[in-house]
This record gives structure tokens, C-alpha cells and sequence, in this order.
């Protein structure tokens, strides 16, 4: 017996005995004596069967009451289920042919004994077995209705080779999975044998009623509720977004283990009956299904503000996911319903979504912050536009479908200039949101422009919008976002940034490159004191208000640096190295001559930290009396 219960006794694909008319038996001899012998045969069946139906008869005070039949021995199951088979053959003959006889009576009662027993046996299984009828266990015997290792114990005359065959199937499929397999046969066998003695019905109600509340009570554990419209309007974001990421997680649970597990059970079970299977499926899934799938119905219903679209799209691309799971579980037209509900779901979030990204560009144009960034910084407008652009490159999935279905509703040629143009499938998939995105930073770079035009300073203008476009490039090139918009994007908005810079530099440091004389020539003593004075005045003018400039990005702040320096260190150095030593003996010619060319370079260096000098008095601390006559003539 020990040995036997590693292995069903039944199996996935038995073969059913489906009794028509009397005609059935029209296979046996018509003569008088065979017909008497077949009769007497039929009766001995009867009778044969009473010895092991009434042992197992619930209704008795026996042990048997209390003691489950597949538990106590898969052998007597075995024989039990065999009888059962065989009483309603016998039933069947004994009414085409003798409906007085009084053997057909007692089979009659017989039968109702057994079916009462397998009415508790089936019960038994389905509430004792709930660990082995999980979805994950279940969802491992996926193809167990079609396996051919699961040859149908019950009908075959050779145990030896069905024996044979359990034990070859034990050796591939784990512990867990010899468990699941056994139950679901179990379970399909008793459900096959009620069905065609004509107790479906209560085959069915036994068998709706439990593993619907095992459903119910999974989706619950899951966080799942009843969900009600009105309970959304008055719902706090904090809380709706919480219970948004908990459907996200149990949704993919719900339909990819729950669901689809159930399905697998329940085709299993009544596999003989697409109508019955249909029917049990869906008075057991289909209401809970359709409660799950409204969820993101009403959350798409709620106000829509582009702050909301993260978690919209995570909605949307949870129910993308499940897509082709929902189709295949829901697929006949009882629970179309559901398939139903998801897609209207998904309609309403893509409109939602659509909404938000509106608001989002509306957000930015609408902009009316006056206050202006101290020392030409980054504005905060740039820094949580290109955070919210950046982040909606990660869904560039969910967004590629919709922006699809709702292209930019303007001019977009000069645009798409500045996107790469889409080679393979998936760029081509992802054009029309490329262009968006490059639409939303056009919108941002018009808005900064404007906002330049608040500085009264022209130099702080410009290196405001370098500061800004830094980031944006930066955003772009170490994010998805570059591969959206391409290297022709990046190389056209660095070449701005060059212009930019380019500007800004002109704009602050032009005085001081022209206050030194342009072509190489002889100056008098006095000439040089005049420019030696101009140069001096105009570079401390020039430190001085540009001391308060802000570069946040090392590489730009680095390139300005460098690129001042180059215009201004060295042809200062030529003009000290040569007219220095013609003022020698001129007195105070440490107020004369100010800077040193390596005094010069570190001032350059310390730009753009923000670091502003209040008083000239700043400069003359390098340049102490001491030192100059320590100087005399050196170029320095």
C-alpha cells in the first residue's frame, strides 16, 4: 500500500464510458441463451459491486464513516472506482433489457451509496489538499492533461506496464510536483466518474464553492479588495499611490499564479466537458477578475496632473505585461467580461496618461518664476524638468504606444532634424516619442530664454543659459534619453553650448582682452603706464563682477577657465615681460603694475565658485613693495 500511494491511481486521460441508449449494447448476441447469460452476468456485476460499495458507504457506523477511502488504501480505491465503472455498465444493460428486474433496484441504491462516497472523497480532497492545489504546484503541471506519463491507471488491464509508466513519471517531476499530480488526477477521476453517472451537479457545487473562496481569500492575502468608485474620490494620493504599488505586485500574482493556476486545475479536472470547465472557471474567477481589473479604471478616472503619470504607467505597463496571460486565461466568451474590463482599463489609463503628459508641457510654458538664479546657476525649472524627462524615458514602452496613438499636433520637420532618424523596427517604434521628447526640451530651452532676458548684465545671460544647457546635455547623455534623441541631438545642443560659452566670454572679458595694445610695437614709458593702468582697472572691474559667477559643472567651469586664460595670460605676459623693465625706477610701481602673469592665472582659477570680491583692496595683498623691489627687472 505504501508503495501504490507515490502514484495515482487515476488517470488524465481515462477513458470514459458514455452511455447512450440501449443500442450500446447491441454488441451482444440476440440469441435467448446469450442474452440470459449476459443478464446473469450484469447481475453478478451488481453483485460483485454491493460487497465493496456498502464497506464504504458514509451513512454507516463503521469505521468507514470517518475514514477516507483514497487514504486508507489505493488499492480498495482503485477497486471501488473499477465497481463504479462497472455497476453503471450493468445498470445501463439491466434497464434495456429488464427494467423489473430486482437487481436494478439494488443498483440503483448502490449507486447513490457510491456516489455519496465519492461526494466526500472529492470534498475531502479539495479542502485537504489546499497546499497541493496551489498555484505554483498547480502551475508545474501545466501539460499534465496531454502528458503521456499519466496513462490512465484505472483503465488499463496491464497494471504491471501503468505501474511501470507511474514510476517512470516519478523519476522526472520533484516531490512537490508527485503530490499535485496525484491530487488533480484523484480529482479528476472522481469528477469523471459523478459526471457520467449523472451527479455533475453535485460534483460542481462541491467543487465551485471551495476553490472559489480559495481564490477570494489568495486575491485578499494579496491586498486585493472590493472596489468601489465613490471610495476613490475621496482618497488622499498618499494612500491611492500606496495602493498602487500593491496591485502592481499582486496583479502579476494574482493573473500569472492565482488565475492562471485555477485554469490549469480546473481544465484538468473536467476535462471531459468543455461546457462544465467553462462554467466552473467562471463562476469561480470570473467576478473576482473583473474586480481586479477595475482597479486601474477608477485610479485613471481620478484628477490628472503630470506629477500622477509615474504610477499610471506603471499600471499601464503591469496590465502590457500581463497581456498575453490574460488572453490565454480568459479567452472563452463566459469571462470575455474580463478581458473586457482590462482593456478598458488600459483605454483609460492611456488617456489619463496622455492628460498628464499635456499638463507636464503645460507646466513648463506656464512658468512664471521671476526670481533670478543667483551667479547665472542652474534654474530649478531645468533641474525637475529634465529629472521628470529622464524619468519618463524609463517607460518608453508604455509611451511609445500611446504618443502613437496621439502624435505632436504641430510642425514637427525641424524637429526631427535633431533626432537620429529611426534604421531598425524598434527606432521606428520609438520615433514619434523621440520627437516628443525633443519637443519637451525645445519647450523648456524657449522658457530659459526668456528667462535670460531678466538679467541686465548680457554676460550673465549667456552663461545662465550654459549653465542650463550643461545640464540638459549631461541629463540626455547619461540617461536613455540619448538613445531616444542621438548623438546628432547631443552634437547640435553641444554646439550651442559652445556658442554660448563663446558669448559669455565676449560679453565679460572683451574690455579686458582690447585694453592692451593689439599689434606688437614700441611704446613709450608713459604709453605703457596707460596701459599698464587700463589693463589693470579693467581686469580688476571685470574679476570683480565675475567673481560672483556660478559654473556647477566641473568640465564647463574647467573649459572657461582655460579658454579665458588662453586669450588673456599670455599676451599680458609678452606686453609685462617687455615694457616692466622701462618703469623700473618709477615710484610706487607696485600700484602701477598690479599683477603679476602668475598672479593672473590664479585669479582666473579661482573663478566661478561664487565666491564674490567686495574691495579692490583684494588684489593688492600678492603684489606687497617688498616683493617688487626683490623683482627689480625680472619678467616674472
Amino acid at each position: 500500500m505504501a508503495k501504490m500511494a507515490k502514484f495515482s491511481f487515476f488517470s488524465s486521460s481515462s477513458p470514459k464510458y458514455i452511455p447512450s441508449s440501449p443500442s450500446s449494447f447491441t454488441s451482444f448476441p440476440a440469441s435467448p441463451l446469450n442474452q440470459n447469460f449476459t443478464q446473469a452476468m450484469m447481475e453478478e456485476t451488481v453483485e460483485t459491486a454491493e460487497s465493496v460499495i456498502r464497506k464504504w458507504d458514509p451513512n454507516t457506523p463503521s469505521f468507514t464513516k470517518i475514514v477516507s477511502l483514497l487514504n486508507h488504501s489505493r488499492k480498495e480505491a482503485k477497486e471501488f472506482i473499477r465497481c463504479v465503472r462497472d455497476l453503471r455498465r450493468a445498470m445501463h444493460f439491466l434497464v434495456s433489457q429488464d427494467s423489473q428486474s430486482p437487481k436494478l433496484a439494488l443498483a440503483q441504491t448502490l449507486m447513490q451509496i457510491a456516489m455519496a462516497r465519492l461526494e466526500k472523497e472529492f470534498f475531502q480532497i479539495l479542502s485537504s489538499n489546499r497546499d497541493k492545489l496551489d498555484p505554483e504546484s498547480v502551475s508545474g503541471q501545466s501539460s499534465i492533461s496531454s502528458n503521456s506519463e499519466f496513462e490512465d491507471v484505472m483503465g488499463s488491464d496491464d497494471d504491471d506496464e501503468s505501474d511501470y509508466e507511474m514510476r517512470k513519471a516519478g523519476e522526472s517531476i520533484t516531490q512537490v510536483e508527485k503530490a499535485s499530480a496525484v491530487v488533480m488526477s484523484d480529482l479528476k477521476a472522481i469528477a469523471e466518474s459523478m459526471i457520467s453517472c449523472g451527479y455533475g451537479k453535485e460534483c460542481v457545487k462541491i467543487y465551485k464553492r471551495i476553490r472559489k473562496s480559495i481564490v477570494d481569500e489568495g486575491l485578499s492575502l494579496l491586498g486585493i479588495e472590493i472596489y468601489k468608485g465613490s471610495r476613490f474620490h475621496r482618497m488622499d494620493w498618499v494612500t491611492l499611490e500606496h495602493m498602487i504599488k500593491n496591485w502592481v505586485k499582486a496583479a502579476k500574482i494574482g493573473v500569472a499564479m492565482l488565475f492562471r493556476g485555477e485554469k490549469l486545475l480546473c481544465d484538468h479536472v473536467f476535462s471531459a466537458s468543455n461546457s462544465t470547465r467553462e462554467s466552473c472557471f467562471y463562476e469561480i474567477a470570473n467576478e473576482a477578475a473583473i474586480n481586479l481589473f477595475k482597479f486601474p479604471e477608477f485610479v485613471a478616472k481620478e484628477k490628472k496632473s503630470h506629477e500622477r503619470i509615474f504610477p499610471l504607467m506603471d499600471l499601464q505597463a503591469a496590465i502590457s505585461d500581463l497581456w498575453q496571460d490574460i488572453e490565454m486565461i480568459f479567452h472563452f466568451d463566459a469571462v470575455a467580461g474580463v478581458k473586457s474590463q482590462a482593456l478598458t482599463s488600459l483605454q483609460k489609463l492611456k488617456v489619463s496618461i496622455h492628460s498628464a503628459l499635456t499638463d507636464f508641457e503645460s507646466t513648463i510654458q506656464k512658468d512664471t518664476t521671476k526670481a533670478l538664479t543667483p551667479g547665472g546657476g542652474i534654474h530649478k525649472l531645468t533641474r525637475s524638468t529634465m529629472n521628470f524627462i529622464s524619468s519618463l524615458s524609463k517607460y518608453s514602452g508604455v509611451l511609445s504606444e500611446i504618443l502613437a496613438d496621439h502624435p505632436l499636433p504641430r510642425n514637427t520637420r525641424l524637429l526631427e532634424s535633431y533626432v537620429r532618424t529611426p534604421i531598425s523596427e524598434d527606432e521606428q517604434h520609438n520615433h514619434a516619442l523621440s520627437v516628443h521628447f525633443a519637443w519637451l526640451i525645445l519647450v523648456l530651452l524657449c522658457k530659459l530664454d526668456t528667462k535670460a532676458e531678466h538679467y541686465k548684465d548680457v554676460s550673465l545671460s549667456y552663461l545662465f543659459l550654459a549653465n542650463n544647457l550643461q545640464l540638459i546635455i549631461e541629463t540626455v547623455h547619461s540617461t536613455h534619453l540619448r538613445n531616444l534623441l542621438g548623438d546628432d541631438w547631443l552634437n547640435k545642443h553641444e554646439d550651442k553650448l559652445g556658442a554660448y560659452a563663446g558669448n559669455y566670454e565676449i560679453a565679460a572679458w572683451s574690455n579686458v582682452f582690447m585694453s592692451l595694445p593689439e599689434e606688437p610695437t614700441d611704446l613709450s614709458p608713459e604709453e605703457a603706464k596707460i596701459y599698464f593702468r587700463r589693463f589693470h582697472t579693467a581686469f580688476e572691474e571685470a574679476y570683480m563682477k565675475q567673481s560672483s559667477r556660478v559654473v556647477p559643472n566641473a568640465k564647463l567651469r574647467d573649459e572657461l577657465k582655460v579658454s579665458i586664460a588662453k586669450k588673456l595670460v599670455p599676451e599680458y605676459r609678452e606686453f609685462y615681460r617687455k615694457y616692466l623693465p622701462m618703469l623700473g625706477q618709477e615710484r610706487n610701481i607696485e600700484i602701477l603694475v598690479r599683477f603679476k602673469p602668475d598672479n593672473l592665472e590664479n585669479y582666473i582659477s579661482d573663478l566661478f565658485h561664487g565666491t564674490p570680491i567686495h574691495a579692490s583692496s583684494s588684489f593688492s595683498s600678492s603684489s606687497s613693495s617688498s616683493s617688487w623691489k626683490s623683482l627689480g627687472c625680472v619678467s616674472g
